[in-house]
């Protein structure tokens, strides 16, 4: 509790995890290199931090941004009656 900064707020409690500039959700990628020492898993971890930085820069989280990727994939058209009441 030595640390312990009277500016906190418990609505900092929704911010998101950072190592540097490195969001939190690259970190696994870089655990497996870590325990994984060769070239594939280097290039991997290195796409995945890439990819989730650049989806960060965009203001996505990872599951806002696959939310998007599915709305974009479907449509904006929806259908309410099932194809077999047709």
């Amino acid at each position: 509790m030595a640390n312990f900064s009277e500016n906190a707020h418990w609505r900092d409690s929704a911010r998101v995890t950072r190592f540097f500039m490195i969001d939190s959700a690259a970190s696994f990628p870089l655990l497996i290199f870590l325990i994984h020492i060769r070239w594939w898993t280097f290039i991997c971890a290195l796409f995945a931090t890439l990819f989730f930085s650049l989806i960060a820069r965009f203001g996505f989280t990872v599951p806002v941004f696959f939310r998007w990727f599915r709305l974009t994939l479907a449509g904006p058209r929806k259908i309410a009656v099932p194809p077999w009441k047709t």
